[in-house]
């Protein structure tokens, strides 16, 4: 925070969080400057009366407030007449926090909404809302103030006890512009990257696609292929069912399989192909039925949600019964295969043959009798060393993009708290088309 200065004069507050603060501030808890009020839901909450898609009031969640900003421009519900009757309502441009689930959330409304009990609120607030909500958004007030169940929660005595650096209005105001500009110009910065992260993303899974099934050489001749969802491949190419290029191995795992590494569906990263973790951190869930893999094995999800996971093995282990274990033959390489188990136009056909309500999962029947491309050894190895190499830098570039993405958020967090608690000085902040280049 080097390129902003100090004030001139400091006083200890006497809180472990806020340190040092000007000495014009005062030392206040937020019950002294406002009520402290909660929300209210009407019972039982899923009753059809008490909503209605042409209610005044919009009926607030904990995912509306996780999905927006700083302000709240809508909700995906309104309540009836009777519903808002029986909760919480709040006019426009009031701040109100969730204090369980999402702790310590906090959001300015923009329209007319109702509030649950997993809110609260503060109707007598005569500060700017905006100083108030990022005191918040700093996330250091409430550390360790909650009281734990099954998860933390806050409640109006615990967020009314809260001790604030409190300055004057103008003084608020001009803090609260002040963030409101390089905040702004952080979160550009951020989805900027974060677009480029999704791009990214996107271009490495068609140029997966498009080597697996089209090969290296844009000028080979080509062949329709017979199979709808690939089109023309290459005139050389051959066309073979996935059941007679590899074996599904159905091997369960015994009591003496226990000291093996397990994998489980969540230990495989989606459409990466990457293992997030190979020890035994990653527990088998009880009474769940293992199965063995060896070295060398495609291990592929076969459930809806996890269909874009896939791995080669590269040592002996025991897996979740959810991911199919296949043993490639003479003719396929496992990096093959699991190159182009990872391709899109792979994953949507696998998908759209999922059944079951709860859990929809592929059969190795469906799986195993799909018909596709399969290239000689030769120009596998050459698809494969020229995807992994590819794949590799693009990932590099994505780890870095992201490195400089948290980078971004961890400065964005600590400008709120130097800012709230007085460690900069912003009063005369007069250059808002300033870029930041921290």
């Amino acid at each position: 925070m080097s390129k902003y200065r100090r004030y001139e004069r400091y006083k200890d507050s006497g809180i472990e969080w806020i340190g040092e603060i000007p000495e014009e501030w005062e030392v206040v808890k937020i019950k002294h400057l406002t009520r402290v009020k909660r929300g209210a839901s009407p019972r039982p909450i899923d009753d059809p009366i008490y909503f209605d898609d042409d209610g005044e009031y919009s009926w607030v969640r904990i995912s509306d407030v996780t999905a927006s900003k700083m302000y709240l421009n809508e909700s995906t519900e309104k309540l009836s007449a009777l519903g808002a009757s029986l909760s919480v309502k709040l006019n426009p441009d009031q701040l109100f926090i969730s204090i369980c689930a999402t702790v310590g959330k906090p959001c300015i409304t923009k329209i007319k909404c109702c509030i649950h009990d997993g809110f609260v609120y503060f109707p007598d607030f005569k500060g700017d809302n905006r100083f108030l909500y990022y005191i918040f958004e700093a996330g250091e007030a409430y550390k360790g103030l909650g009281k734990l169940g099954t998860q933390l929660n806050l409640n109006t005595d615990i967020v009314g006890g809260i001790t604030i650096g409190f300055p004057h209005m103008n003084e608020q105001k001009a803090i609260a512009n002040f963030l409101d500009q390089k905040t702004a110009e952080i979160d550009v910065l951020i989805a900027d990257n974060e677009k480029l992260i999704e791009l990214l993303q996107e271009k490495r899974q068609a140029v997966i696609s498009e080597a697996v099934t089209k090969g290296l050489n844009p000028n080979v001749r080509v062949k329709d292929s017979g199979i709808e969802w690939i089109g023309k491949i290459p005139e050389h190419w051959e066309v073979t069912k996935i059941k007679y290029l590899s074996n599904i191995r159905n091997v369960k795992a015994s009591d003496g399989d226990n000291d093996k590494t397990y994998v489980g569906l969540e230990s495989i990263e989606s459409k990466t192909g990457k293992l997030l973790t190979n020890n035994n951190d990653e527990q088998q869930a009880v009474g769940e039925t293992a199965n063995i893999f060896r070295k060398g094995d495609v291990l592929f999800g076969k459930l809806r949600p996890y269909l874009a996971k896939c791995i080669v093995a590269d040592f002996n282990g025991r897996c979740t019964s959810e991911l199919l274990v296949l043993r490639t033959t003479s003719n396929m390489l496992p990096e093959y295969l699991y190159l182009f188990m990872l391709s899109p136009i792979f994953i949507d056909v696998v998908n759209s043959s999922t059944y079951g309500a709860k859990m929809p999962r592929a059969s190795w029947n469906f799986i195993g009798n799909l018909k596709i491309p399969s290239p000689n050894i030769k120009e596998q190895e050459e698809i494969v060393e020229y995807l992994i190499k590819l794949i590799n830098n693009m990932d590099d570039l994505i780890s870095d993009i992201s490195t400089q993405i948290q980078k971004l958020k961890e400065y964005r967090q600590s400008l709120i708290s130097e800012a709230v608690t007085g460690k900069v000085d912003v009063r005369e902040f007069e250059n808002m088309s300033e870029v930041i280049n921290e």
